[in-house]
């Protein structure tokens, strides 16, 4: 297929909204939005299903809007998967090879992920992503592409994201409801990095801080590894919460508040700044103090980023971001926000907006930081184009390694194949696609 003919499709399942992003590749690697949707999401409470019907409604007039402004009809979506039931471990694989006058080739690499998947975890635990940060081979140290060294002991450093099974089957119910097929399941986190992080920022050091309505995700980068992930249970549907308790209005009217005239730092609201909200049939106005509403922002966005600083220093990676922190996400927009984070944190901060992968043309709702995470997931799904493209371009024969027999079935030579073309490819999209078979096997079990 030719490149600029592919067309990626994201779904992005969130707290408050569900969006659905289509786009195709220009001749320049920039994508051109052909078409996007968004729906209230009434199904989903804090990243997590909580209610089948209403969330399949959600996903198909989102998908119906993206659907007819696109012009194509979706059929396979690339989704994202968050919420509190997701964590992270650090763990160590080795390999002892059986031929050490062999060099280290990609299947030996591909062997130690897979052993990863038979982790013994939490009951009710599924392997979500298997990410590898460093190698070592024969007590060498600090080597990231072991591929083509001379080596018998191979060991790496895995970092390994794992998440509860039944929410993860209902995300597949809920798409396969709407009329649709998963073609991956990716982190949102790591889907938010790939659209408004670079790679300088990744190889400096740099903490992603992805709030949206439900949950708060976390994705900290150094020299070009992901080295700490985290979900934390508040987004910015708790303040909304406060809002509406603390001035005693409706969820709707606080919502508008927050919007329009809220802010992180409550030394910036005018003391003698009022806001009118209409009352209820036959009640009068409520005048409400912006000064007020402010503080009852400030109090809830210092727990969250107090949150947030425990992870980066829980890390071990506090002193090692040169790139600060980047914040995305619908929350990220909250007036003063960035001084917020630097107040608390003492780190540099910014907002950052999914438009460097962007041709131009696109609208302005579509740079908006909440659609951060569906446009990653579109760049992530071309990644995986070409990785099946470069497998397709595979047609020498390979050769199985020393102490293996040889398979003639077709099944080992596509095995082989992979395994051999696997180089050439980044080992962070290599391993997306080893998750998505994982659960792909895994989603024949309630199909």
């Amino acid at each position: 297929m030719n490149e600029q003919d592919k067309i990626i499709v994201g779904l992005d399942i969130g707290t408050t909204k569900i969006s659905v992003i289509v786009s195709r590749r220009n001749e320049h690697g920039k994508l051109e939005v052909l078409g996007s949707g968004r729906a209230e999401s009434l199904g989903v409470l804090r990243g997590v299903v909580s209610n089948i019907d209403k969330t399949v409604n959600s996903i198909r007039d989102a998908v119906d809007e993206a659907s007819a402004k696109a012009g194509f009809d979706i059929r396979e979506v690339y989704v994202g998967i968050a919420g509190q039931h997701i964590r992270s471990l650090q763990h160590r694989g080795i390999l002892v090879r059986d031929n050490q006058d062999d060099e280290i080739s990609g299947r030996d690499v591909e062997r130690l992920v897979n052993d990863m998947h038979k982790l013994v975890l939490q009951p009710g635990e599924k392997i979500i992503h298997v990410l590898p940060q460093d190698y070592i081979v024969d007590h060498e140290q600090g080597i990231k592409e072991p591929i083509g060294m001379a080596g018998v002991r191979l060991e790496a450093n895995f970092h390994i994201i794992a998440g509860q099974v039944n929410p993860i089957r209902n995300i597949y119910k809920c798409v396969k409801k709407a009329g649709l097929e998963v073609k991956d399941l990716i982190l949102e986190p790591l889907a938010s990095s790939a659209a408004v992080l670079s790679d300088e920022e990744k190889e400096a050091g740099v903490a992603l801080v992805d709030i949206g309505g439900g949950t708060t995700d976390i994705a900290i980068f150094q020299d070009n590894i992901i080295r700490h992930t985290a979900v934390i249970p508040f987004g910015g549907n708790v303040i909304t919460e406060d809002i509406k308790e603390g001035c005693m209005i409706m969820r709707n009217q606080a919502e508008q508040l927050k919007v329009r005239f809220g802010s992180a730092f409550a030394v910036e609201a005018q003391e003698n700044e009022i806001v009118s909200i209409p009352g209820l049939r036959g009640m009068p106005p409520r005048e409400i103090s912006v000064k007020n509403l402010s503080h009852i922002i400030q109090a809830r966005m210092e727990e969250i980023v107090e949150h947030v600083f425990y992870e980066i220093k829980h890390s071990g990676f506090r002193n090692k971001l040169i790139g600060g922190i980047v914040l995305t996400g619908g929350g990220s927009k909250l007036k003063s926000l960035p001084q917020l984070v630097e107040y608390i944190t003492g780190m540099n901060a910014r907002v950052g907006y999914p438009t460097e992968h962007l041709c131009k043309g696109y609208t302005d709702e579509i740079k908006h930081p909440m659609y951060a995470t569906g446009i990653g997931l579109n760049i992530k799904g071309f990644e995986d184009f070409d990785y099946e493209r470069e497998r397709a371009r595979q047609k020498e024969p390979v050769r199985t390694l020393a102490g293996e027999e040889a398979g003639d079935s077709e099944a080992e030579e596509r095995e082989e194949t992979k395994s051999t073309k696997a180089p050439k490819m980044r080992w962070f999209d290599r391993i997306l696609n080893t998750g998505k078979r994982f659960f792909e096997e895994d989603d024949s079990e309630f199909e």
